[in-house]
C-alpha cells in the first residue's frame, strides 16, 4: 500500500503546516512530504490569512483525504490510537479538544499581528493591545494546563494534539521576543527543544523564498 502523504506549504511561515506535520510525526504514521511552493497562489493566501478555506496541510492515507488541522488530529487519533494524541482521561480529553478548538478558530489578532516567521527575530517588538489580550489568554490556558498536569507538556508527560496546536504560538513568542514567566518559558523551551521542532526549524531556515509582507518590522 502507498505511503501516506502530507501536503504542506512554507516551513518558515505556515503555522497550519507546522501543526499538521507535528501531529503526523507525533502519531508515528510513516508519511512523505509534498511541498507546495510559498509563491503558489493558494499557499500564499493561506499564509497571509487571505483564504477562507485552508487546504493545507492535507493528509492522504489509505483512501482518506483530510485537510483541516483538527480533522487531521482526530483522524490520526483514530488511526494511531497508541500514540496518545488525546489524553486517556475523559475529562482531560474534553479539555484538550476545547483548547485545540479555541486556537484553531480564535486568536485572529495574534495571528495577524505576530505572523509566524521562523527566520525572523524582532527584539523589543511593540505588541498591539488587542494582540496582548490574545497573548494573555494563551498564558492562562498554558498555566491552567500545566498546573493541573504538572508538565512538561500541557497534559503531562505525553505530547498531545494540544502541544502540536500551540507550537506555532511558541515560535511567535520566540520571534517577537515575548517575555514569559519561568513556568511558561520552561514549557516553551520544551516545545522548541523537541527533535521534531529542531528538524522543522532547520528546514525552514534553508527555504530560499521570502514573503515580503511578513518581513516588515512593525
Amino acid at each position: 500500500m502507498a505511503k501516506a502523504t502530507l501536503t504542506i506549504s512554507s516551513k518558515n511561515y505556515s503555522s497550519w503546516s507546522l501543526r499538521g506535520w507535528l501531529l503526523t510525526r507525533f502519531s508515528g504514521l510513516d508519511f512523505e512530504e509534498v511541498i507546495t511552493a510559498p509563491d503558489d497562489a493558494s499557499a500564499r493566501a493561506e499564509i497571509l490569512l487571505l483564504s477562507s478555506s485552508i487546504l493545507v496541510p492535507c493528509l492522504r492515507h489509505e483512501g482518506a483525504t483530510v485537510w483541516d488541522t483538527l480533522a487531521i488530529a482526530e483522524y490520526l487519533n483514530e488511526a494511531m490510537p497508541e500514540a496518545g494524541l488525546l489524553p486517556a482521561d475523559r475529562v482531560q480529553r474534553a479539555h484538550c479538544r476545547s483548547i485545540c478548538g479555541e486556537i484553531h478558530s480564535g486568536f485572529t489578532t495574534l495571528r495577524a499581528s505576530l505572523p509566524v516567521n521562523l527566520k525572523g527575530h524582532f527584539p523589543g517588538f511593540k505588541i498591539w493591545s488587542r494582540a496582548q489580550a490574545d497573548i494573555d489568554r494563551v498564558w492562562f490556558i498554558w498555566r491552567d494546563c500545566l498546573e493541573k498536569s504538572g508538565g512538561p507538556f500541557l497534559f503531562g508527560q505525553q505530547r498531545t494534539m494540544a502541544d502540536a496546536m500551540y507550537a506555532p504560538v511558541v515560535t511567535r513568542f520566540v520571534t517577537y521576543d515575548v517575555q514569559l514567566e519561568p513556568r511558561l518559558k520552561a514549557y516553551a523551551d520544551t516545545i522548541m527543544a523537541m527533535p521534531e521542532m529542531q528538524e522543522w526549524i532547520a528546514a525552514a531556515k534553508e527555504e530560499p523564498a521570502e514573503i515580503e509582507e511578513l518581513e516588515v518590522e512593525y
